[in-house]
């Protein structure tokens, strides 16, 4: 989809949240029953990026790569290791229990689990009532007509305020808990893959409303996705991560367009199209995921990569501006136009000639 003119205005480019240097490092014990010594897992490592107010940004990368511990550590549901995290002029890292628990009221958090994440013995509105209990805001009569705007703003029903979780659909769970998260009309919400616990048919509709809300709410958000596909009509901008790096990061189109990381290039073969007369060839990567307890040296990619060389195997490529707003961890990225396929067509070729 091509975002329109008036679509990215809604985006200023002054930076709402800024992520400097994000490590999220877990030490666990080694394999074997005799084996004491511990090792470190890099969940996330060494990952600066910024969102600007007003926009949503697509997270996207396969199970494992650290895109859902990077947001919980954003919003310090989870330590991080080692960084900072600013939320406006603020850095969230540094903020005591007290100051932590007043910022709650403008970071919000939608979980992957709709089920999970809502107390089964509570009703929806005690569920979402409890928010506004928690940060004085509002009891009794006030707050019931306060959960019955939020049920109503999502799509369901206000008579629906004692019923329990039990009673309603997936989607309609999911619907729940977003009123939960905005219910005190935060202004940055992480979305933590929202939408892969519900049915593709439902999928569409959790989507649309969120679109529908950060219009009329003007909420920034951090869209986590593990497909390019589901993320493609929300986001503004899109970043993949794999094995607990950001290897790229640009304007949505440009990603889907013109991707310029082999990793990228990749999912974006897997994305089925709506038109089954358009057929692409689909690149198959070779080899498993590597453990993020034991990465590769280099940069991280170099196992599976094609197009990998010594080089990637003795230097980790830097996050770098390849053209304008797009940024990219390779040696050899992709040319504007450039496929895959083609690169490697045309490596081979220089292998031969060699």
């Amino acid at each position: 989809m091509n975002h329109s003119q008036e679509e990215i205005s809604v985006a200023t480019k002054e930076p709402l949240l800024k992520i400097e240097n994000l490590k999220k490092h877990f030490s666990i014990k080694g394999g074997g029953m005799f084996n004491s010594k511990r090792k470190i897992v890099k969940a996330v490592d060494d990952v600066s990026f910024h969102i600007y107010k007003g926009e949503t940004l697509g997270l996207v990368g396969e199970s494992g790569c650290g895109k859902s511990t990077l947001g919980r550590n954003i919003l310090r549901l989870q330590e991080p290791t080692e960084g900072r995290v600013f939320y406006k002029d603020t850095n969230i890292l540094e903020q005591n229990n007290r100051e932590l628990r007043k910022l709650r009221r403008e970071i919000q958090i939608i979980y992957q689990d709709p089920f999970g994440s809502l107390n089964p013995r509570f009703t929806i509105g005690q569920i979402i009532g409890e928010m506004y209990e928690i940060h004085g805001i509002a009891s009794g009569p006030e707050k019931e007509a306060k959960v019955k705007e939020m049920l109503e703003l999502v799509g369901l029903d206000p008579s629906r305020y004692h019923s329990y979780p039990h009673e309603f659909s997936g989607g309609q769970r999911q619907r729940v808990g977003i009123a939960r998260a905005l219910a005190l009309n935060p202004e940055f919400v992480v979305a933590d893959e929202p939408v892969s616990a519900l049915d593709v048919s439902v999928q569409s509709q959790v989507i649309n409303l969120l679109m529908k809300l950060k219009k009329e709410l003007g909420l920034t958000m951090l869209f986590i996705a593990h497909g390019l596909n589901v993320v493609r009509h929300i986001s503004d901008r899109v970043g993949v991560m794999y094995l607990g790096k950001l290897v790229e990061l640009s304007e949505t189109d440009n990603i889907f367009d013109h991707p310029a990381h082999p990793y990228t290039a990749a999912l974006l073969s897997t994305v089925p199209e709506a038109d089954p007369k358009l057929r692409k060839e689909r690149i198959v990567l070779k080899g498993e995921v590597p453990s993020p307890a034991n990465p590769p040296s280099g940069c991280r990619f170099r196992t599976r990569c094609p197009l990998a060389t010594e080089l990637c195997v003795q230097e980790a490529p830097p996050l770098k501006e390849i053209r304008d707003e797009h940024f990219v961890a390779c040696h050899f990225p992709l040319e504007k136009g450039q496929s895959l396929k083609e690169a490697i067509e045309l490596l081979n070729k220089e292998k031969i000639a060699n």
